[in-house]
Order: structure tokens, then C-alpha cells, then sequence
């Protein structure tokens, strides 16, 4: 039962640990109860969630027992870590969405078959909600010592700014109060998290130990970054979605499938189940075949499969094959081609007419009209997978892949499109 820390350790996921002994010796006693916490601060959790809930779901495959709480609750609230600015609260309508959509997602990553260790999934506003403002001052927070709390670095740089209201000052203790609940309810001895939730998390250790004198533990493993110094997770049009309605599976198989060298070892650790002896046989290939990106691949279609499923994942392959025509752009769905097309440069005209010279153009897939011109003239432009030779061109209704697409390629690896309507 203690494998699980030395695979976090290998796999570099382990940042933080209030006791690593003593809770190697809690895992050597048997299976614990292990949680981790996710705010409904938007309809979707991201790339960056992911990396925690698949800690929790490597403790599930140790043996351990899971459970996927969702703030419905602290969701009403809002973390001020990590923020400059009060955050702006959301209605009780919106938090009760978003809860239902974040708990299909963390649905997805666990096991709820029976077994000894079947997960649970719980809102900490099932125990929050009937809390009294007299309880929660008399019960709970009379355990925090303000000083402490307004020590904070989260709630110190807020303090030297803008300033901080009650309500997300009072964050850490709602919070606090989910493990002391899950302590009582669960017998959860250890809840993980990202580094940037140490504090909250080291204070709900604090209140089991002053409430019921029990010793708990906290692991929390780090923020992903990237070796390009940009925002993991991001992409030009903002963050990496779990919910295919904001992210398409085309999108996010392209995300990986793009990783940085420097960074694509390290996210097979992180984000696969991939063992030690794939990874260094993919690590390997990095150094020795950088342009071949079988990492990459191998990253890009183990978390597509993972968070999609194994048909989107064979969708979006035979989309980026048939972009570059090694495939029927004609049998891919309608949605698969829309989402394709909205990652590449892309023109949006009322109605044909316009040459293909000119969409080229328009497309924004070469700089200029004369550059679409030569571009066709050395026989290097496709109208889906189709090589134009003629300048004048002009696509037809018999062009359009489901009545409203076109293809644009410019030589091998340089693809645009069209939308008409």
C-alpha cells in the first residue's frame, strides 16, 4: 500500500507533504480514505483539475478509497488564492449547474462498482447549508487564530492591495471544515490537492487534530508549467477544457499532440498510467527521433481516449489524417470537421462566388493574393485534397463538405478553410 507515494515520487507528482513518514506508515497499515476537493468556479474543470483527480484516481488503483467532493458550498464563496481582485460570486442557479456538469466529469475518472474501495462522490453544501452562523462562529471558527489566517500569503498580498471581504477570508475555514466533516462522516485521513491549496489544506489538518484530536495527513502535488515559460493549460483562445462543448476532442488532441519536447516526458508522468518502462522507452525516442513526436502521439491519444473516449479519439485522428489527405474528408462528421476547422485560419463568407485565389486569401493561409496566386502557379494549393492549378477557379455548391465547409491546404502541412453561411 506505500507503492502509491513512490509512484508519485517518480512520476515528479508529489509536491508537498505535512509527514511523508507518517503517512507512509498510515498506508502501510492497510487502505485509507482519500480526498480531493473541486469548485464549481466555472462550468468545466480544466487540464490543471486534471492533474489532481488523477492523483486521487492512482490512490483508487492502489487500493485506497476515493472521494470527489464538489464545492457547492465553497463554490458560493470563492478561494481568494491565487487572485489579485475579489472574485465576482455567482448565483445559487449558476453553482447548482455547475455542480451537476463537475460531478459527471469527476464520475468519470473513479470506480463506484462495489468493492471495499468504491468511491463516493459528495457537495460539502449536504453539510454546510444547515450550519447556522452562530454554529459556524461557536464551533468552527473559534479554532482559527486570526493571526495565523492574516498570515496567509494569500490573504497578506490581497491585504497590502485591494484589501479582502469577510466572505473569502472565511473561505479557508468552509473549506477546513470539509475534511473535519469527511474525518467524522468517512474516516478520511488524507486529502490532496494543488500546491497552491496548501494552506487551506494544512488548516483543515489543523482543525481534525484541535477538533477530535486525530492525526490526519495532506499531499498536494505541483502546478504544471511549461518549459516555454507559457501557462500550462492555455491555448490562444484560453483554457483547456474537460467538457467537449468548450474544448472540442480535436482541440485538446491537438494540445497535447503539440507539447514541447521539453515537456512531454514529464506530462506522459503526470497525466498517463503509462509505466516507468514505456516512458523511458518514449522518452528515448525524444532524444533520438524528436521529429517522429511518438511521445507526443502516445500523449495525445492515451488523455484523448481518457477524457473522451476511445470513438472521439479515432474521430479526431481520422480528422487530422484527412486534413492532410491521408484520408475522406467527405466521411468525417459535421462537428469533427467544425471543430478541425476552428483551429486553423479560416474565412467566413455569406455565399460562394469568391475564387479560390481569393478565399486563400481571405483564409488568412497565405499573406496575400499574389502569394495564393504563385501558391497555385508552383502547384502547391488543395481545395480539399484536391490540387487547383487554375487561378480562376472558382469553387461551386459541389465543393461544400456538409453544404457549408471547404479544405484549404498550401503544400504539405499548411492548412485553412472556409465556411459559407
Amino acid at each position: 500500500m506505500t507503492d502509491i507515494l513512490d509512484e508519485l515520487e517518480w512520476r515528479d507528482v508529489t509536491a508537498q507533504t505535512t509527514d511523508i513518514d507518517a503517512l507512509r506508515e498510515a498506508l502501510s497499515k492497510g487502505p485509507i480514505t482519500v480526498y480531493a476537493g473541486f469548485d464549481p468556479t466555472a462550468p468545466s474543470l480544466h487540464v490543471g483539475n486534471l492533474a489532481t483527480l488523477l492523483i486521487l484516481t492512482r490512490f483508487q488503483r492502489a487500493g485506497h478509497r476515493p472521494i470527489g467532493l464538489v464545492g457547492g458550498a465553497t463554490g458560493l464563496i470563492g478561494d481568494p488564492s491565487g487572485r489579485s481582485t475579489e472574485r465576482a460570486l455567482n448565483t445559487s442557479e449558476v453553482v447548482a449547474e455547475w455542480v451537476s456538469r463537475i460531478r459527471v466529469q469527476v464520475e468519470k475518472f473513479l470506480s463506484f462498482e462495489s468493492s471495499p474501495n468504491a468511491a463516493e462522490l459528495v457537495s460539502n453544501l449536504d453539510w454546510t447549508a444547515e450550519l447556522s452562523a452562530i454554529d459556524f462562529l461557536r464551533d468552527i471558527g473559534k479554532h482559527f487564530p486570526v493571526n495565523r489566517m492574516l498570515a496567509r500569503e494569500a490573504v497578506s498580498a490581497r491585504l497590502g492591495g485591494d484589501g479582502l471581504s469577510y466572505t473569502e477570508f472565511s473561505y479557508q475555514i468552509l473549506q477546513s471544515n470539509d475534511y473535519l466533516e469527511l474525518y467524522r462522516r468517512h474516516g478520511c485521513t488524507l486529502q490532496v490537492g494543488g500546491s497552491d491549496q496548501w494552506g487551506n489544506i494544512t488548516a483543515g489538518v489543523d482543525l481534525v487534530r484541535r477538533v477530535e484530536g486525530a492525526h490526519v495527513h495532506a499531499l498536494t502535488g505541483h502546478l504544471i508549467t511549461k518549459a516555454d515559460g507559457t501557462k500550462f493549460g492555455k491555448t490562444a483562445g484560453g483554457a483547456v477544457w474537460l467538457d467537449p462543448a468548450l474544448t472540442s476532442p480535436y482541440a485538446f488532441y491537438q494540445y497535447w499532440l503539440n507539447a514541447d519536447d521539453r515537456d512531454v516526458v514529464r506530462f506522459l508522468k503526470v497525466f498517463t498510467f503509462r509505466d516507468r518502462e514505456e516512458i523511458e522507452v518514449l522518452e528515448k525516442a525524444v532524444a533520438d527521433r524528436p521529429f517522429a513526436r511518438e511521445a507526443q502521439r502516445t500523449l495525445a491519444e492515451d488523455l484523448t481516449t481518457l477524457v473522451h473516449g476511445s470513438d472521439e479519439l479515432a474521430a479526431v485522428v481520422a480528422a487530422s489524417k484527412a486534413l492532410f489527405g491521408q484520408g475522406s474528408l467527405g466521411e468525417l462528421p459535421a462537428s469533427t470537421l467544425a471543430a478541425a476547422l476552428a483551429e486553423v485560419p479560416k474565412a467566413t463568407v455569406p455565399e460562394l462566388g469568391a475564387t479560390f485565389v481569393d478565399l486563400l486569401a481571405d483564409s488568412g493561409l497565405v499573406e496575400s493574393k499574389s502569394a495564393a496566386r504563385r501558391a497555385v502557379k508552383e502547384g502547391g494549393a488543395y481545395l480539399n485534397n484536391i490540387k487547383i492549378t487554375d487561378e480562376t477557379h472558382t469553387p461551386s455548391a459541389d465543393d461544400l463538405l456538409h453544404g457549408r465547409f471547404m479544405v484549404l491546404r498550401r503544400g504539405k502541412k499548411s492548412i485553412g478553410g472556409v465556411e459559407v453561411g
